[in-house]
């Protein structure tokens, strides 16, 4: 069962702007999302919320995951050390 990858535009953009090295790891990850949308090592966010954080070197991929619909929708990737994300 594979799933649908879906990305805000805004998020499209800051993916594009990474370095290359970090972008070929960021989307090596995030298509690996769509066969499996909870790999080992996610963490599910507080709060009630469908939003799960993937770690992929210094940056951390933030996404939602809508099992009855099979979609996987990328919503913020910031690096680590920054304290806020934009979801």
């Amino acid at each position: 069962m594979t799933y649908k990858l879906q990305a805000e535009r805004r998020v499209r953009r800051a993916i594009d702007a990474l370095p290359q090295r970090d972008y070929l790891r960021i989307e090596r990850a995030i298509d690996g999302l769509a066969n499996e949308p909870r790999p080992r090592g996610t963490k599910k966010l507080r709060g009630g919320t469908p939003l799960w954080r993937l770690r992929v070197g210094e940056y951390r991929v933030i996404y939602a995951v809508f099992d009855r619909e099979l979609i996987v929708k990328i919503v913020g990737v910031a690096r680590r050390r920054e304290d806020t994300y934009e979801v």
